[in-house]
């Protein structure tokens, strides 16, 4: 199995999955049969550009989404080393950007004082969920459980929220804004629910 095959095979199997689609479903609306979806799910088919451009439109989303590495790494940005972009009248910093669709959630959130120090992880959220993080004031340590970064007033991380995470308030109480994107269901097929992450008292 090539790396690219491989790296198709696994954004095909994920994002059908997410759809709650069988196999047989999604080659029947892309248009393939059964048993050549079956073999690039696999990493042994050898797909065409027009079968992957069904394949996409199929589900929903950008060609690039299938053949490009799922970011799962962690991205840090400083406060003290980014350069503002000027412009007539106004500066602007980029943070970072979202692909595809889906529902996209953005939050003000008070962390309070972690008073024992454990930072209890929080439950992940649906597949393919990614959280990006701004602080506003404070010191924090945030991110997947097992690799949390530590943060200051002006730093921004993204990071995967489909695996356990935590938000921990170094100095008092710490200001952050955070932007879910949780990747789109197709309605009536029975994938992962969109609900809001943040806003039922989870976090």
């Amino acid at each position: 199995m090539s790396s690219g095959n491989a790296v198709v095979a696994r954004n095909v199997r994920l994002l059908r999955e997410q759809r709650g689609l069988s196999l047989a479903r999604l080659a029947r609306e892309a248009g393939l049969a059964k048993q050549t979806l079956s073999k690039l799910e696999q990493g042994t088919g050898n797909p065409t550009v027009d079968t992957l451009f069904s394949i996409a439109t199929a589900l929903g989303v950008p060609v690039t989404r299938l053949v490009a590495e799922r970011e799962q790494v962690m991205t840090v940005q400083r406060g003290a080393d980014v350069v503002w972009k000027a412009h007539e009248g106004f500066e602007t910093r980029a943070l970072d950007h979202v692909y595809g669709s889906g529902v996209i959630e953005n939050y003000l959130v008070r962390v309070g004082p972690d008073r024992d120090g454990t930072g209890k992880p929080t439950e992940p959220h649906p597949v393919g969920t990614l959280e990006h993080l701004y602080v506003i004031s404070g010191r924090v340590r945030v991110g997947p459980a097992d690799s949390p970064v530590e943060l200051a007033t002006g730093d921004f991380v993204r990071y995967p929220g489909d695996r356990p995470h935590v938000y921990q308030s170094l100095e008092g109480e710490s200001l952050v804004h955070i932007v879910v994107s949780v990747p789109r269901v197709q309605p009536g097929t029975g994938g992962t629910n969109t609900a809001r992450t943040h806003g039922d008292g989870a976090h």
